[in-house]
């Protein structure tokens, strides 16, 4: 049986009135507090070259991406599955700046299959990027401005979790793992799968064996890292990690951070610190980023870099905060000389004006309007809608 012609895609969905009012408003608050930080808004193209679009970001995002032929080139293309890359791009080879670059930016994405069983194959992606400062002073200051983004959008029960691949890849360092084996770990540390793990560390030295088994076990709050010194730090590489995690924790103890030494998520991708925010009980993470200093390699110029990104839907989806009422005049289609000046001085307010077309009396509630511009004593006035 044929689809209707109306029904789309699995996973794709269009955005209501309702809906994509709380989306905007959204993005136009988060857009304006990275600007008051210094961020400045980029806007990438939906379509690359394929090879630029998935260099330095592994095969998983080589995976998310859709391709296409440019009839012009004969090149393959992709429609990007991640804006950070194309942001990397221009730091690396557009802006070409000597000192830090804050970009910002907002755009739909498009992936081959969706993350999660209820996700959108079309996020609505936000983030903010700052390249050009190994210290962990850029770190803490995405972590921060996450945290405010995050405050925004109204969202309750957030904690923001901090990991390090470096760990992660000292350890496998240590193991002398080959490329299939170092996999194999990534994945059951992932699912924090302990039986698996037990039966993988049960050949390796107690040196490595030991600090593995040790990290599914590493979450929590603060007092993680004083575990974490006790059981790991005798690897030079992880201590190293440890005490850029110890400096953040002190230095944001006014948020909610939280720890999980197991957590790899973009691995591939990063290479220092990575964190993902969580709100309320849902295992879903609204925000992902991280530290990624070698993406740039790919472009000509590797420059130090971390940031972070959201789904605007997913943001709206979870937040608590309520979307204005929809408030609307309906004013006549025609009048006297004072009535455009009337509407003009409404609109400049403020307030929305529906212009009413003729023929369609008792629908316009349907349109937002709950107030009329009314001709009464020589003046346009705002009564209450009746009757309509």
């Amino acid at each position: 049986m044929a689809l209707p012609r109306w029904a789309l895609p699995e996973h794709f969905e269009d955005v209501l009135p309702f809906d994509a009012l709380r989306v905007e408003g959204l993005r136009r608050a988060l857009l304006d507090e990275f600007r008051l930080h210094g961020y400045q808004l980029v806007v990438p193209p939906m379509v690359e070259h394929l090879d630029s679009l998935v260099s330095g970001t592994g095969q998983d995002m080589a995976d998310s991406t859709f391709k296409l032929a440019d009839q012009l080139s004969g090149r393959t293309l992709g429609l990007r599955a991640d804006i950070t890359p194309q942001v990397t791009r221009i730091d690396a080879h557009l802006l070409n700046r000597r000192g830090v670059a804050r970009l910002c930016y907002c755009g739909s994405v498009v992936h081959t299959l969706p993350r999660a069983l209820t996700a959108s194959r079309e996020p609505i992606q936000i983030g903010a990027e700052l390249y050009g400062h190994a210290g962990i002073e850029a770190d803490e200051e995405i972590l921060r401005l996450l945290a405010r983004g995050l405050d925004i959008a109204g969202l309750s029960g957030l904690r923001i979790d901090l990991g390090h691949v470096g760990i992660f890849r000292a350890l496998s360092r240590m193991a002398e793992l080959d490329d299939a084996a170092e996999e194999l770990l990534f994945d059951i540390l992932q699912s924090k799968d302990v039986p698996a793990l037990r039966e993988f560390a049960a050949d390796l030295p107690e040196t490595v064996r030991a600090p593995l088994l040790a990290l599914p076990s590493l979450y929590g709050g603060a007092d993680v890292l004083v575990k974490a010194y006790e059981q790991l730090s005798a690897v030079p590489d992880v201590r190293i990690a440890l005490d850029e995690l110890l400096h953040l924790a002190k230095r944001l103890h006014d948020l909610p951070i939280s720890f999980d030494l197991a957590d790899l998520r973009g691995y591939h991708y990063h290479t220092g610190l990575v964190f993902a925010a969580y709100c309320g009980n849902s295992a879903a993470a609204v925000a992902l980023g991280g530290r990624y200093n070698e993406s740039g390699q790919a472009f000509g110029r590797a420059r130090p870099a971390t940031g972070f990104s959201l789904d605007l839907r997913d943001l709206v989806s979870a937040s608590s905060a309520t979307a204005p009422v929809a408030s609307a005049i309906l004013a006549p289609v025609a009048g006297d000389a004072g009535l455009a000046d009337a509407v003009a001085a409404l609109r400049a307010d403020g307030e929305v004006i529906v212009i009413e077309l003729p023929g369609h009396e008792g629908t316009w509630r349907e349109a937002g309007c709950d107030r009329r511009l009314v001709l009464r004593d020589d003046a346009w006035r705002v009564e209450p809608l009746l009757g309509d």
